[in-house]
C-alpha cells in the first residue's frame, strides 16, 4: 500500500515488481545482520581459542604496518623492498631488544632480592600497619561484641631463576616460536608491500573503486603509523625522564622502571595505573622510610599528567581523535581476549576499525530495523564529498 502512495501514476506490474524488489534487499539485508550478529558472537571466543595464531599474526600486522613509512622510506632512495623490509625490520628488533633487555635483565636481579628485602618493606609499611591496628581497635572497642578468632599465618615462598638461561629454560617455548613466526610475517608483509598494494588497487573493477581502495589503504597506513610513531616518541620520552629522575633520587635500577613506565603508558587509563603500583612496591623496596617509598609513584603520576594534558595533546592534536568510550570499549575487550598484550594493541586495533569504516562504511543497524533502510551508510569521506 505505501508502495502505491509512493508511485500513485505507475503501474500496477512496476508497482509489484518494486514491492518484490524491496523485500527482496529487506531478506538479504536481513540475512546478513543474522549472519553477522552470529560472527561477532562467535568472533571473541574464536580469537580467544586461537591465541597461539591469532594473536602473533595480529601483533605482526599492526607493527608491519606502523613500519610501512619507514619501507617507504628506503625504497624512495632506490632500496630493494626485500633489503628494505630487512633494514626495517632489524631497526625493530633492535630497539624491542633494548627495550626488554632494560626490563627483564634488572627484573631478574629484583626477583632475586625480594626474600632480602621482605624485613625492609615490613619497617617500611610497620607506621602504616601500627596506624590500621590502632584503627582497628578502637572500632573493635565499639563494636565490643564482635570476637576475634585467631590468626592465621601464611608463609610465602619464593623461587627465582638463578640466571637468564634459567628464566628460558623454564618460560614456554611457544612464545619464542610465536615471536619467530612474528618476524617471518613482518619481512614478507613488507616485501610485497608495494606490490601487494599496487595489485590490490589495479584489481578493481572502476577507477573510483580503485581510488577508495588506494585511500582506504593510506588512510590505514598514516592513521596507525601516525599513532604508534607518536606515542612511542612520547611513552620513550617519559620513560627516560622517569628514569633520571628516579637515579637522582637514589632508587635501585632506574633504567627498569623507566621501561617498565614506557611500556605499561601504551596502556590507556590502567597502564599508568598499574606504573604506579609497581613504582610504589619498588619504592618500598628501595628506601627505608615510608614517605620516601611513596616518592617514585608520586613523581610518575606528576609526570604522567603533565604527559597526558599538555604533551599528547600538542603532539598528537586532532590527527588521531578517538572516543574515550570507544577506547575503554576495545581496551576491555581487546585485554579480556589476549591479556596485557591484546591491551597493548587494543587502540591501534581501534584505530585501523575505525578508519576502515569511516572510508567503507559504518553499520547502520537503527535505520534497517527502523526505517526503509539497509545495513550501512556512506563513509565520512564520501559525506564530505
Amino acid at each position: 500500500m505505501a508502495e502505491q502512495q509512493q508511485y500513485p501514476d505507475a503501474p500496477i506490474e512496476f508497482q509489484d515488481s518494486h514491492t518484490l524488489e524491496v523485500k527482496r534487499v529487506r531478506l538479504l539485508a536481513a540475512i546478513a545482520l543474522v549472519l553477522g550478529a552470529g560472527f561477532l558472537f562467535a568472533l571473541p571466543f574464536a580469537l580467544q581459542a586461537g591465541e597461539e595464531f591469532f594473536l602473533p599474526v595480529t601483533a605482526a600486522m599492526v607493527i608491519a604496518i606502523a613500519l610501512v613509512p619507514v619501507l617507504e622510506w628506503f625504497e624512495r632512495r632506490g632500496v630493494p623492498s626485500a633489503l628494505a623490509a630487512i633494514i626495517a625490520l632489524i631497526l625493530f628488533i633492535a630497539f624491542a631488544t633494548f627495550v626488554i633487555a632494560s626490563i627483564v635483565l634488572p627484573a631478574i636481579d629484583y626477583f632475586a632480592l625480594i626474600p632480602e628485602r621482605i624485613d625492609r618493606i615490613r619497617e617500611t609499611v610497620l607506621p602504616i600497619m601500627q596506624y590500621y591496628a590502632e584503627l582497628e581497635a578502637f572500632i573493635e572497642g565499639i563494636f565490643d561484641d564482635i570476637a576475634v578468632s585467631g590468626e592465621r599465618q601464611a608463609s610465602v615462598t619464593l623461587t627465582t631463576p638463578d640466571s637468564l638461561l634459567d628464566l628460558f629454560a623454564t618460560s614456554a617455548p611457544i612464545a619464542l616460536i610465536q615471536m619467530f613466526f612474528a618476524m617471518l610475517v613482518i619481512f614478507f608483509f613488507l616485501s610485497r608491500w608495494t606490490r601487494m598494494r599496487e595489485r590490490t588497487i589495479t584489481s578493481r573493477g572502476s577507477f573510483e573503486g580503485a581510488l577508495t581502495t588506494a585511500r582506504v589503504i593510506q588512510q590505514v597506513v598514516d592513521a596507525t603509523s601516525t599513532y604508534i610513531g607518536t606515542i612511542t616518541f612520547i611513552n620513550v620520552t617519559l620513560g627516560t625522564v622517569t628514569a633520571l629522575i628516579l637515579w637522582l633520587i637514589g632508587m635501585d635500577s632506574p633504567i627498569m622502571w623507566g621501561g617498565i613506565v614506557a611500556v605499561t603508558n601504551f596502556i590507556p587509563y590502567l597502564g599508568p595505573i598499574f606504573a604506579a603500583i609497581l613504582l610504589a612496591i619498588g619504592g618500598l623496596m628501595s628506601f627505608v622510610d615510608v614517605w620516601a617509598a611513596m616518592l617514585p609513584p608520586l613523581i610518575f603520576i606528576v609526570l604522567h599528567n603533565l604527559e597526558a594534558n599538555v604533551l599528547t595533546p600538542m603532539i598528537v592534536g586532532k590527527r588521531v581523535s578517538l572516543s574515550p568510550l570507544l577506547i575503554l570499549i576495545s581496551l576491555s575487550f581487546w585485554a579480556w581476549i589476549w591479556g596485557f598484550l591484546g591491551a597493548l594493541l587494543a587502540v591501534p586495533l581501534l584505530i585501523i576499525i575505525k578508519t576502515v569504516f569511516a572510508a567503507a562504511g559504518t553499520p547502520d543497524i537503527a535505520g534497517f530495523l527502523f526505517e526503509h533502510g539497509t545495513l550501512t551508510h556512506v563513509g565520512e569521506e564520501d559525506e564530505k564529498d
